[in-house]
């Protein structure tokens, strides 16, 4: 089968949704941080409110990916795109340097993700 033909929806469509979701995911675990003052029901509703719209777009993506895709490379993918959002949150939102030993420990779970892929014909 040629390389183009391989590349489907299927395949394309855990990435694009899965980064959407963590960025809603990421904006609701973490965003409150902010937030201090605020209530912490207030806070609970608002997270559940935006984690929603997460789930609204973790389940198809799972659903979808799943045609191409095994639950463990599933989840193996939705951990290193989550990890990329949150130094990215952490960093730009939350003003939060990471340090040496968080880009080690990062670069040992896209090592783990790479020995998860590496059967995949």
């Amino acid at each position: 089968m040629p390389a183009a033909a391989s590349v489907s929806w299927p395949h394309i469509a855990p990435l694009v949704l899965l980064l959407a979701s963590n960025v809603f995911m990421t904006l609701a675990w973490y965003g409150h941080l902010k937030f201090k003052s605020a209530p912490l029901l207030v806070v609970v509703i608002v997270s559940w409110s935006i984690a929603f719209v997460e789930y609204c777009l973790a389940v198809p993506a799972n659903r979808i990916g799943h045609a191409v895709y095994s639950a463990a490379e599933l989840k193996t993918m939705q951990e290193i795109i989550t990890l990329t959002v949150f130094a990215v949150f952490s960093v730009a939102y939350l003003g939060e340097a990471l340090s040496w030993r968080h880009a080690a420990g990062f670069a040992l779970i896209a090592a783990a993700a790479g020995l998860v892929f590496s059967g995949r014909a």
